[in-house]
């Protein structure tokens, strides 16, 4: 899972580039952070590493970060943004075209609570670096949305 989303998995976030085993019993995972700067990687590294360790037969694991390809919101999976929309997290459409702000944001994003798009960025800095600050003017509540990438 992912340490700063609990409700949803590296895998629903798109986050696994490529997984390799070996006949030996040697497993190797490609992880596609969401930002170069993500504080989580060492810690999902670390859980990727004791979950695949706990399946019988794998005798090592290693996990490799790589930025090839990039990951894009685009990977994110159907599953992955519905559970980010409970969670209350808004998930970027990448339904275009995007009209952005003087701070690079899209101009609306779908409200989580109550699917309004009479909403503002307020801030590109979120308590992430992939998650940036709106205000639904529908419902009056804050959210964050995934930054589009």
């Amino acid at each position: 899972m992912d340490p700063e989303i609990p409700v949803v998995s590296v895998i629903d976030m798109g986050m696994i580039g490529g997984v390799d085993v070996n006949d030996d019993g040697a497993v190797e995972i490609t992880l596609l952070p969401t930002f170069s700067g993500c504080p989580a990687v060492h810690e999902i590294k670390q859980d990727m590493v004791a979950a695949v360790a706990a399946v019988p037969g794998v005798a090592a694991v290693h996990v490799k970060t790589s930025f090839d390809p990039p990951w894009t919101t685009d990977r994110i999976t159907a599953t992955g943004r519905l559970r980010l929309k409970e969670f209350g997290l808004s998930p970027p459409t990448g339904e275009g075209p995007v009209l952005v702000t003087a701070i690079g944001l899209p101009r609306r994003a779908s409200c989580p609570f109550c699917d309004g798009t009479d909403t503002v960025a307020e801030s590109p800095f979120g308590p992430t670096p992939c998650r940036a600050l709106y205000y639904c003017k529908t419902c009056r509540n804050p959210f964050e949305q995934f930054k589009p990438v």
